[in-house]
């Protein structure tokens, strides 16, 4: 209990540091930083793409109509966000909503990284296009990867990584919200596993992951 409360107070902390970041031009456009919000002792953290507008005046993560769906997603899985953490690759809104650049990625994957580092996730889920290639290492895309999990390590951290289409994709496309809801209910048993034996879990998945067919729709979210 005490090197939880001790990381909840090093998170708080590194918030702190972070609401004040220059490390690149979106600091200039911002109304602030969004840090991430949830169980700093979390064993599932969601990482998503950027801050938006709603985002962006609130200062938390997926609070719009991408964010309702992810507590609906939560619900249906019998969680919801106060035993997850959730953050972004970015934590600042690019302008416009536009794509994350090469350069903003990198400066702002340390923040992510030291995030992890704190909370000590044992599942890492992602959502969309970018935080699956950013985190993965990989630039295969969420179409091909969603639902497949693989162990990685990020920073200091070993996780397991499960690629999840984002939730504005079911915003778009309704028809996906049945394969949100599919990849969603696994975590469950895959956390259980991740507790017990992430490289178990991961070669036990990976054998069970479904192929998806292929996805016409081509946009930064899915």
């Amino acid at each position: 209990m005490a090197d939880a409360v001790e990381r909840a107070a090093a998170l708080r902390e590194y918030a702190e540091a972070v609401a004040g970041c220059t490390r690149c031009a979106l600091a200039r456009g911002r109304t602030q930083v969004v840090f991430g919000a949830g169980n700093p002792d979390a064993d599932l953290m969601f990482v998503g793409e950027a801050p938006g507008f709603h985002e962006d005046q609130q200062g938390v993560p997926f609070v719009g109509q991408a964010g309702k769906l992810l507590d609906r997603l939560l619900a249906g899985i019998g969680l919801s966000r106060a035993d997850v953490y959730i953050a972004n690759t970015l934590k600042c809104r690019p302008p416009g909503n536009r794509d994350p650049l090469p350069e903003e990625i990198a400066a702002c994957e340390p923040h992510l990284f030291r995030q992890i580092e704190l909370i000590e996730p044992k599942l890492v889920a992602t959502l969309g296009n970018f935080a699956t290639k950013l985190l993965s290492g990989r630039p295969t895309g969420i179409t091909r990867v969603h639902g497949q999990v693989q162990e990685v390590t990020l920073g200091t951290r070993t996780v397991l990584l499960y690629p999840l289409y984002h939730p504005a994709a079911a915003l778009y496309t309704p028809s996906m919200l049945a394969v949100l809801e599919e990849d969603f209910a696994r975590i469950p048993a895959l956390l259980e596993r991740a507790q017990a034996s992430p490289a178990a879990a991961s070669d036990t998945e990976q054998d069970a992951a479904i192929e998806p067919e292929a996805d016409p729709i081509q946009l930064g979210l899915f």
